[in-house]
């Protein structure tokens, strides 16, 4: 097991530097999510409600697709939930470090992980010298950057018909790419990287919805378990 790492705000200082960047590309297609919930029908405030309680910009773009009358419950539930078990995932990677932080310092930066602060933290924590405040500082960057555009992009709604035009569905792939590039740690990742990929591409085409997010993971994360053991 890992050494605890430092919590303080020094880490906390150091995460919103490092994800200032980032921020600015998930500001960008939080306005997308923000027209799309707009022209779903999702007021100003159940949008707000939305990005901040729930928090996870992939279930959010499915469940406004998902948003019709009569609303279907069971299928947004269970679709959002398939999404958002990756997040088990992530945080079984970063337990290790976490397992001996008081417990209320452990879920007060878990409350904020994503899958951006997530990469950053892996990709900080790999250096050494771990600060679990790097994850609350992280966190904090893309829960502002998402909120506030959410609100701009349903505001902006009447006139951003079609946020593709704009380039704005670009920048959710884009943001992602720039992530895996950062957390390639050369020939040791070809394997479990490649695993997740068939698994993801083979569960997409066989499987419906969106197993091959959470199967992939799986896969790769199963594979790089095994590796790391041997």
């Amino acid at each position: 097991m890992k050494e605890p790492v430092a919590a303080d705000w020094s880490g906390v200082i150091a995460g919103i530097k490092r994800s200032l960047p980032l921020a600015l590309s998930i500001f960008t297609y939080g306005v997308s999510f923000g027209v799309l919930a707009r022209q779903a029908g999702l007021s100003l405030v159940e949008a707000f409600l939305m990005s901040s309680l729930v928090f996870a910009g992939a279930s959010q773009f499915i469940a406004v697709e998902l948003w019709h009358s009569p609303l279907p419950i069971a299928t947004l539930l269970l679709t959002t939930l398939v999404i958002n078990l990756r997040h088990i995932l992530m945080s079984a990677s970063l337990s290790p470090w976490f397992l001996k932080l008081p417990t209320w310092k452990a879920y007060g930066c878990f409350f904020f992980l994503n899958d951006e602060s997530w990469a950053l933290t892996m990709a900080e924590f790999a250096k050494g010298k771990p600060n679990a405040g790097f994850l609350l500082g992280t966190g904090l960057m893309t829960f502002i950057a998402w909120v506030s555009s959410t609100v701009v992009g349903q505001l902006l709604g009447s006139k951003i018909t079609d946020p593709a035009q704009w380039g704005l569905d670009f920048a959710f792939t884009a943001v992602f790419i720039v992530l895996l590039v950062s957390l390639w740690r050369g020939k040791s990742n070809f394997l479990p990287w490649t695993v997740a990929a068939i698994v993801a591409v083979a569960t997409a085409y066989w499987l419906p919805g969106k197993w091959y997010i959470l199967l992939g993971g799986i896969a790769g994360s199963s594979v790089g378990a095994i590796r790391d053991a041997d």
